[in-house]
């Protein structure tokens, strides 16, 4: 048993590689993709950071002075939760093609199957991140914090990414749609957004949308990102906010999972 242990990690590990793999070539033939999850990030980030650039002069706003220093965390996150929205539409076109089920008859892990497709979004989300990052320091904006913030940033949306990746990897399994993938992820990417610190300080906010931000995860991520990128971070803040997105992150990994037999029980 000892020894099968290891022979089985290192099984999962090989073939998560090669399914990764699999999806970054799928990837190379369709580059227009990375352009089309940045589209929408981009122009918020230039439309709001002039549009409400003058909110930081509200009494009340913590987000110092530079609305676009304040923003930035937040459209990444979003970048991060509307990108890893869609990660189960590759199981989608796998059930449709017949190659999910060739999957689950192979010796293939059930575990790298899962652990490719968040790695791959994972791998998407810190490229993104950092163009997103560009073009805020060529709209102006100053990060404090410096590579060791802009680390913690990239973190923080790493694991968001996984949070919901592997939501969308159950929601596939389970219904085997993508109309209601499609559904889901919308019912659930706005209001998550909203109902944070993203775009507006929640305590210029009604009382009850801040009392749903402190459990929110995407909230997480953003105070996390944005708490690293300030001159003097509160570490205790964002590495208790980093955790709680750790957890989450593994008990959805290992939901998503699970989810592979229901879908062999329905098939």
């Amino acid at each position: 048993m000892s020894a099968l242990a290891p022979s089985a990690v290192a099984a999962s590990l090989s073939h998560t590689v090669l399914l990764t793999g699999r999806q970054l070539r799928a990837f190379a033939r369709v580059p227009a993709y990375l352009v089309m999850n940045l589209v929408q990030p981009i122009i918020w980030l230039l439309l709001f950071g002039q549009l409400f650039r003058s909110v930081v002069q509200i009494p009340g706003f913590s987000g110092g002075g530079d609305y676009l220093v304040f923003l930035t965390p937040g459209i990444v996150m979003m970048m991060a939760l509307f990108g890893s929205a869609w990660t189960g539409t590759t199981y989608i076109q796998d059930m449709d093609r017949g190659v999910m089920d060739r999957f689950l008859t192979s010796p293939t892990s059930r575990g790298a199957l899962i652990g490719a497709t968040l790695l791959y979004q994972a791998l998407l989300t810190v490229v993104q991140t950092l163009i997103v990052l560009g073009i805020a320091w060529l709209a102006g904006a100053r990060f404090d914090g410096g590579v060791p913030g802009i680390l913690v940033l990239v973190l923080a949306a790493v694991l968001l990414t996984v949070i919901f990746g592997a939501l969308s990897d159950a929601v596939a399994l389970l219904t085997r749609q993508q109309t209601a993938l499609i559904g889901i992820s919308q019912i659930l990417s706005f209001p998550l957004m909203f109902l944070s610190s993203a775009i507006m300080d929640t305590r210029l906010a009604p009382a009850w949308v801040a009392d749903i931000a402190r459990y929110n995860p995407f909230e997480w991520a953003v105070v996390a990102g944005r708490g690293a990128l300030q001159s003097s971070p509160d570490w205790a803040s964002v590495w208790g906010h980093l955790g709680l997105l750790a957890g989450l992150g593994i008990i959805m990994g290992v939901l998503a999972t699970s989810a592979f037999r229901v879908y062999r029980r329905s098939v």
